[in-house]
């Protein structure tokens, strides 16, 4: 206990110490045409940032020198190493400190503690990272994470959306949603979400090249399960439960030999999933770009992940395993539109249904008696989206440093 309290007490004056310095350098100029990324709070390179600073590598206004990506301490070998090509800094070193407080632009798709503060002249631009299904920010009614209170969320919520100079918006559902429940009254950008692009302009050979690479077998077709993350599922605080809903040895009966299953899991319970005896037909991958596991999809099964949004813009096949749909929906978190009347395939709320409905898409190659709701799904959630999200935020940053 008393070396719990001594390392809490020391991280608590680092911190401060860090903030005090912070606060001197964003009262320095900002280097002009800077930008930092940070894709989950510097966790990986990927998500909306990703795709921006791809799209800022490909234009002579911005140098590849000045664009640096924020990684966190213990991720931070693995991304570079990962990414050999992407010039990365370590978050609160004072390096990053430097970075940030300097910087043009500011390009996450998370929120920033609301303790660090930015420079007044930084463009703070917010890509968020989902269409929501479940509620957000202060629609949330109860908040059911360990270490906070509904009152502290809340609040802490709308001081850091506050600062938000842009929010990119996939399509006007989440425009409207997102402008009440973040308290959002700066500017919208109405352009989809960058990291969809891939999804529109992919051909046959690059998802032959993504399957090779991901789970080694392209003659085998694929289908994801991508679940959301429980909040209220935890041990104790960074601590959660997960226990796969289905039996994988039911599973490959119902779909065959033809498939292999990935399994898209939070982060938080990824090195939780047992898939003894099914190593070589079952791949877990949790880091990995989602872009590329959609496109290797060929059927999702989520439940109410907003990974249903995304993928619809290539107007697959989905099927929704929602196990615990009452106690998600009525107790949990709250949804925003009828998830039962508007879900875009067959909706199984226990396990044989699940199992029936895998006979039916291995039967009818998918769900055709589900096509005009995915039609219409489609049109409501992907109105943004046209694969030209990344190029128009990019001239939206131009526009920017034109009106300096």
């Amino acid at each position: 206990m008393f070396i719990q309290k001594l390392v809490k007490t020391i991280k608590i004056i680092i911190r401060g110490g860090l903030i005090v310095i912070n606060d001197g350098f964003i009262c320095l100029p900002v280097k002009k045409r800077q930008v930092i990324f940070e894709s989950f709070n510097g966790k990986e390179i990927n998500d909306n940032p990703a795709a921006i600073y791809r799209e800022l590598v490909k234009h002579q206004q911005f140098s590849k020198k000045n664009l640096y990506f924020g990684i966190k301490a213990r991720e931070f070998n693995r991304v570079q190493a990962e990414h050999p090509d992407v010039q990365l800094v370590k978050r609160f070193s004072l390096k990053w400190i430097w970075i940030t407080a300097r910087s043009e632009f500011w390009v996450f798709n998370s929120r920033m503690p609301i303790w660090w503060k930015k420079n007044k002249r930084t463009t703070y631009i917010q890509t968020w990272h989902g269409t929501p299904l479940k509620k957000l920010g202060v629609d949330i009614e109860d908040v059911n994470i360990p270490g906070t209170t509904t009152e502290k969320y809340k609040r802490n919520f709308l001081q850091e959306t506050s600062r938000w100079d842009y929010l990119i918006a996939p399509n006007d559902y989440s425009r409207q949603i997102f402008k009440r429940a973040f308290g959002f009254n700066n500017q919208f950008m109405t352009v989809g979400y960058p990291r969809n692009d891939r999804l529109y302009h992919a051909s046959e050979q690059d998802i032959q090249v993504i399957k090779n690479k991901l789970v080694g077998q392209t003659n085998k077709r694929v289908i994801t399960y991508a679940p959301t993350w429980r909040d209220d599922d935890f041990i104790k605080t960074g601590q959660y439960h997960f226990e796969l809903p289905f039996d994988l040895a039911k599973f490959f009966e119902r779909v065959g030999n033809d498939f292999i299953l990935v399994i898209r899991p939070h982060y938080l319970v990824k090195d939780l999933i047992d898939i003894t005896g099914f190593e070589n037909r079952v791949k877990i991958l949790a880091d990995e770009d989602i872009s590329d596991i959609y496109l290797i999809s060929d059927l999702l099964i989520t439940d109410y992940s907003s990974v249903m949004f995304d993928f619809a813009n290539l107007k697959r096949p989905m099927l929704f395993y929602a196990y615990d749909l009452k106690h998600y929906r009525d107790q949990l978190r709250g949804f925003y539109f009828d998830y039962v009347a508007e879900a875009p395939g067959p909706l199984a709320t226990n396990v044989q249904t699940f199992y029936e409905e895998l006979d039916n898409f291995r039967k009818n190659r998918g769900f055709p008696e589900y096509q005009e709701k995915l039609n219409a799904f489609n049109e409501k959630f992907c109105g943004f989206e046209d694969g030209h999200a990344a190029e128009n935020v990019v001239k939206n940053m131009m526009e920017e440093i034109k009106n300096e």
